[in-house]
């Protein structure tokens, strides 16, 4: 993990380790209905403060704990048009895959780039401690995909031009 990335991810650590603290809770509305709160929004009272941990002005997480529920928000650094239409393209790759995932929402939060919707169900099967740990690293490695995917561009690119001015030599 790189030394400027540590603190970021760190707050955010700390951050889910508090919020991931959730309790089965039913509708107040609805007999025999158990849907997380964080997506509802049904009762003001259920919900906590929405908390924003931001590395820079383009790559920020979000967190929105209720009773019962969590949704994590990311918004991946783009610093430049490939990058923004990469990581358009990856993170809507993994969100048609998101069952796969189980936590991972497929439509993301306004305004952010990939959700994850952890309800208390989910801490009943996986672990917590794990379930951090894997939305930390997919945090580290949504980076270096979206790096690696942008250096294959412009080594093809580089190749291609090259092969294309070969063309005018001869």
């Amino acid at each position: 993990m790189a030394n400027t990335l540590r603190p970021y991810l760190n707050a955010i650590r700390g951050t889910l380790d508090a919020a991931l603290c959730l309790r089965n809770f039913p509708s107040q509305t609805v007999e025999r209905h158990n849907k997380p709160e964080v997506e509802t929004r049904s009762s003001k009272e259920l919900l906590l403060n929405p908390v924003t941990i931001c590395r820079n002005e383009q790559e920020k997480c979000l967190i929105e704990t209720s009773v019962n529920s969590v949704r994590v928000s990311i918004a991946v650094k783009q610093a430049d048009e490939i990058e923004t239409i990469l990581c358009h393209k990856f993170t809507s790759f993994l969100m048609q895959r998101a069952e796969q995932f189980v936590v991972m929402r497929r439509k993301p939060a306004e305004g952010f780039d990939i959700s994850f919707l952890v309800t208390h169900s989910h801490l009943e099967k996986l672990w917590k401690h794990k379930l951090i740990d894997f939305i930390i690293q997919f945090m580290e490695d949504i980076d270096k995909e979206i790096s690696g995917m942008k250096i294959a561009i412009n080594a093809r690119g580089r190749i291609i031009a090259q092969q294309f001015m070969l063309q005018f030599v001869q």
